[in-house]
């Protein structure tokens, strides 16, 4: 059997750019090339589609062709131009390492659903549903899980700041990595709060902060057969957890650290892998998502946030669940690329 082709898309127009770069650099360096020949495609900042040798420091300045999923499900695959000579490339599997909006809420999915090509990850409903936590909350909420309570707003509209109980987190309702996201200690603050998540959403959400332990789980696999990874925990020094935005990430987060296996008992590392995987269940998810949650002092579990395309850099916390459970990130390729051709 001959190599499968796989498209590995990364970068994006959005403001977690550079963790998907850093995200496809772990993915070239586990992919088994004896098995896969991989084929890069960069996203700039600008929305340009380059297919690139490897997605190293200078790609998004180079001269790599220009590439384009093709619409038509009779090609299969990705139009490169290069000048003025144009080639197409089968392509088997597309592994889409994109974070927050056109990567995970449903954009990239729909243009592949329509090329026809097989893709790693959430589909077009699960991904848009996901990607905007206040429908996140209303699904999950539905199926009997607890979530925090919340309220949606523009970021023009007039708010009573007394009409909530403080703290509130005030955050974009389809963003990722903290980016946009306020703790909100009293009433005077709400205002600048709400305009700081608005510069990065339409839809605000006023959320009530949760008083608990910030636990995760990594999950892999469609329906009912599901992998969950070693649950972890989040302690903070201070603040709240924004990873992602410190100036030198892969050194550590400047007011968190991360415990593999979380610290708690083992009866409740089970039961967060369990409720992880009902709320991966309650929102169609297929492929692989990491499920946040918070362990409050009396044992209720609590949804933080469910984030379908997890990062994947040597710093974040989906691949060290993974491997906590005996799953390198190779491991994991293997296994997200087999589920999607399975369908």
């Amino acid at each position: 059997m001959g190599k499968l082709n796989l498209a590995v898309i990364f970068g994006g127009t959005c403001e977690e750019h550079p963790i998907s770069v850093k995200s496809a650099r772990e993915v070239a360096e586990a992919i088994d090339r004896d098995r896969y020949e991989p084929f890069f495609i960069g996203i700039t900042r600008d929305g340009v589609w380059k297919l690139c040798d490897e997605p190293g420091d200078d790609w998004e300045h180079g001269d790599g062709p220009l590439v384009v999923v093709s619409p038509d499900r009779s090609t299969h695959g990705v139009v490169v131009h290069d000048g003025s000579r144009s080639t197409t490339i089968r392509i088997d599997v597309v592994f889409p390492v994109l974070h927050g909006r056109f990567g995970e809420d449903g954009a990239v999915q729909g243009l592949l659903e329509m090329s026809g090509i097989p893709y790693v990850g959430c589909d077009i409903q699960s991904s848009a549903l996901c990607m905007d936590k206040s429908l996140t909350n209303l699904v999950v909420g539905s199926a009997g899980i607890p979530t925090p309570n919340f309220r949606t707003v523009t970021p023009t509209e007039p708010i009573d700041p007394d009409g909530f109980a403080y703290p509130v987190f005030v955050k974009p309702a389809r963003s990722g990595s903290s980016f946009g996201v306020t703790r909100v200690e009293t009433k005077e603050e709400l205002a600048e709060a709400i305009e700081v998540a608005g510069k990065f959403d339409s839809k605000v959400m006023i959320e009530e902060a949760v008083v608990g332990t910030e636990v995760g789980c990594a999950i892999l696999g469609n329906g009912s057969e599901l992998f969950a990874g070693e649950v972890d925990e989040v302690r903070l020094s201070h603040g709240f957890f924004r990873i992602h935005q410190e100036a030198e990430p892969e050194t550590g987060s400047e007011n968190s650290t991360f415990v593999v296996p979380a610290d708690i008992p083992a009866q409740a590392r089970e039961r967060v892998r369990e409720t992880a995987m009902s709320i991966y269940r309650a929102l169609g998810c297929r492929g692989l998502a990491r499920v946040d949650l918070f362990l409050t002092d009396d044992g209720t579990l609590v949804l933080n946030e469910v984030n379908t395309l997890p990062g994947l850099t040597s710093y974040s916390r989906y691949p060290r669940m993974m491997a906590a459970a005996g799953l390198s990130l190779g491991d994991v390729i293997d296994r997200v690329v087999t589920l999607a051709l399975q369908g």
